[in-house]
Parts: C-alpha cells; sequence; structure tokens
C-alpha cells in the first residue's frame, strides 16, 4: 500500500488535531473522508486538509476511499463505530475510551477476536511519550530492583463545565491506569477514592482533588494525586521506586498549556506506528510494540468501572474482569 486512506469520525478538538497532524506530521498517510454529526464543523476539517465529507459515519467507514478509520467521536458512538469497522474488515485507531462502560467494551475484544485479526489500536498516547517508554525500559531492565510504589500527579488548569466527579475517573485517571499497566506489566486488582477538603475553585459539587489508591496483581500500590481545577496550567509526572533505586518522569516538561502541548510528539508517534502497521511498512522498533489494544481498552473500563463504585461507597473496590 503506498498511501494509506484515512477517514476521520470526529471532526472536534482531537479529530481535527489527528486530520491535521495526519496531513502534516506524518508520512505514508492522507485524509480522504471526514465526518461529524455538524455538516459545517466536518465541512472547515475537510477543506483544510483536502477530504470530502460523508455525514454518516457508518458510510464513512464503509467507503471504497477509506482504507483504515481514525475514531475521534464522542465515546458514546465509539461501541457501535468499532464493531462497523470489524465487520468491514479495516484497522482502526480509537480515542480513548474503547466503550462507555466493562461491559460493551468486552463485547468489542470478543467481536476483534473473532475476526482472527488485531485491528484495533487504541490511542493511549502516553506510550509514546519519551520518558514513559524509557522509564517501562528501566523498569524492565531490572536496574530500579522490584518495583515497589509509583507516585502519580495529574493536574488540569481547568475542566469543561460538563465534568463531575466521574469525570475525574473517566477522563483524567484512565490514563494512569493505562500508564500503571504499561510501566509495570501487571493488571489492576483494586481500587480505593478518596477526596477531603476541596480547592474553592472547584465548581460546586466536584470534589477536587482526589487521590486514587491502585493496587496491581502483584502487590505494587499506585497512588494518584487528581487535581483538576489547579488554575494554573497541565501537569503530569510520575515517580517509580523500586527496592535498588527511583525515578522520576515529567520533571522535563513541567507545567504545559494542555495535554496536546505535553504530548504532541507522543501523538506523531503514536499516529505514524499506527500508519506504518496498517500499511505493512517497517515499525520503529522502539515504537512498534507499546501500542494499547481492544484489551487495554477493556482493562481500562473494568478499573475504571470499580473507581467509579468507590467513589459512591468510598472503600476499596476489586476490579471485575474476564480472563484474557
Amino acid at each position: 500500500m503506498s498511501t494509506l486512506r484515512v477517514g476521520v469520525i470526529g471532526a472536534g478538538v482531537m479529530g481535527t488535531d489527528h486530520a491535521l497532524r495526519i496531513t502534516s506530521g506524518t508520512t505514508g498517510a492522507k485524509v480522504r473522508v471526514v465526518s461529524d454529526v455538524c455538516e459545517d464543523r466536518a465541512r472547515a476539517v475537510a477543506s483544510t486538509v483536502g477530504a470530502r465529507v460523508v455525514i454518516d459515519p457508518f458510510d464513512a467507514i464503509t467507503d471504497p476511499d477509506v482504507d483504515a478509520v481514525l475514531i475521534a467521536s464522542p465515546a458514546h458512538a465509539h461501541e457501535k463505530q468499532l464493531l462497523a469497522c470489524l465487520a468491514a474488515g479495516k484497522p482502526v485507531l480509537c480515542e480513548k475510551p474503547l466503550t462507555t462502560d466493562a461491559h460493551t467494551a468486552l463485547g468489542v475484544v470478543e467481536a476483534e477476536a473473532a475476526t482472527g485479526r488485531r485491528l484495533i489500536q487504541l490511542g493511549f498516547m502516553r506510550r509514546f511519550d519519551s520518558e514513559y517508554m524509557q522509564m517501562r525500559e528501566r523498569i524492565g531492565s531490572g536496574r530500579l530492583g522490584t518495583p515497589l510504589l509509583i507516585h502519580c500527579t495529574h493536574r488540569n488548569a481547568s475542566v469543561p463545565s460538563y465534568y463531575d466527579n466521574a469525570s475525574v475517573v473517566n477522563d483524567s485517571l484512565v490514563h494512569e491506569i493505562d500508564a500503571a499497566r504499561f510501566l509495570l506489566g501487571s493488571e489492576i486488582a483494586a481500587v480505593t477514592m478518596v477526596s477531603g477538603r476541596s480547592s474553592p475553585k472547584a465548581p460546586e459539587g466536584l470534589r477536587d482533588p482526589q487521590l486514587a489508591l491502585l493496587e496491581t496483581t502483584d502487590g505494587v500500590l499506585v497512588d494518584v494525586e487528581l487535581f483538576v481545577t489547579t488554575g494554573t496550567g497541565y501537569e503530569v509526572r510520575a515517580e517509580v521506586v523500586g527496592s535498588d533505586g527511583s525515578a522520576v518522569l515529567g520533571l522535563r516538561d513541567g507545567v504545559t498549556g494542555d495535554f496536546r502541548q505535553r504530548f504532541s510528539h507522543a501523538y506523531a508517534r503514536e499516529l505514524q506506528c499506527w500508519i506504518d502497521a496498517v500499511r505493512g511498512a517497517p515499525v520503529d522498533v522502539a515504537t512498534g510494540f507499546v501500542a494499547a489494544g481492544s484489551w487495554d481498552g477493556y482493562a481500562a473500563a473494568a478499573v475504571c468501572a470499580a473507581a467509579r463504585h468507590s467513589l459512591v461507597t468510598g472503600g476499596r473496590v476489586t476490579v471485575e474482569m474476564a480472563s484474557r
């Protein structure tokens, strides 16, 4: 395949960002179709990248001019759109979450398995960040000894008006969930959510900040500070503590404007890896085997479900997952 013809579903912030990046920040691919429920938004993006507009997302998926699909639509639309991609046999890069709950996420995993092919890549971009990749290699090499603890920080300057306590889990904690699984190679067995005094900057009803305690199946504890109304900027850090030493990531970039600025290089690597893999081109050895798949999306959904339950009960909740 000389040039990968991509259909972009969703022309919001992330869909637009991906379409522009495919057009000017990667090689081997071209956006041919843009789809969005808002026709004006779709046409604005399409005109910028030289693509056609197809309003119906399912028509866009089956369009003969589309080899692969990038889904950046609202989360509630992912399940049916992913199943349509699988039915059409088309590779897909889907922004997180895989679906809105663990049950439907598992259904997507099972549907993909039935095809006998790995067709889904999920957009957990931190896996392509150089600091996260180096930390994973450092843990795997044994240089830190046995991993014991990870201390994580996730801060935003502000969040949209619709953001509630469940959003803190679904949109913020979910990244630390996947990062912990990626760094440690272990599943998460239990979650406890804790909140205390809220910041005066937090909207009424939003518990902010919150702390999450994740327990992996092999006994590593991962604590996460979630503070989404700091008023300062976007900040992500993690310190891995092992039996023979510790290492920190996130100091290089410090506080940035938003997640797209902080992880701009990661997004570019993520897209290029997907394009190369779908085209059958040589994949960079350093980044070719880190991409998240449908199982990773299901695992994250299962942990998020436990975290949301802990928000209600205030206690430790065991993660319920199917056998892989």
